[in-house]
């Protein structure tokens, strides 16, 4: 399964970014391989629409799950219009995944 995490950096020792829209990257994280891919937001300091357009992001690249802080109004459509569930969490990335990976089992 594909999930995305916001991201203060671009490793899974990173914090969780509280912010959706304006985060500083996102880590996509493949849960069947173990892979990411940390990918800089471009929309980071867009004038406005940084969530709406974040959101389109996201979806396209066929996540299933999203973590992170906060989500604004204009994400939250986009994010659940494409069926894509959503959970806030903090703390690093890798104490999330590893906590994932034990619900599963």
């Amino acid at each position: 399964m594909k999930i995305c995490i916001t991201s203060q950096g671009n490793d899974l020792n990173s914090e969780i970014d509280p912010r959706f829209g304006r985060c500083k990257y996102f880590i996509f994280f493949d849960t069947d391989t173990m892979q990411y891919e940390a990918v800089e937001n471009p929309w980071r300091d867009a004038q406005q629409g940084a969530g709406t357009q974040a959101g389109q992001f996201v979806a396209s690249k066929g996540v299933k799950t999203l973590i992170t802080g906060k989500i604004g109004p204009g994400a939250e459509r986009v994010i659940k219009a494409a069926g894509i569930k959503v959970f806030e969490a903090h703390g690093k990335i890798i104490d999330v995944i590893n906590k994932l990976q034990e619900e599963v089992r």
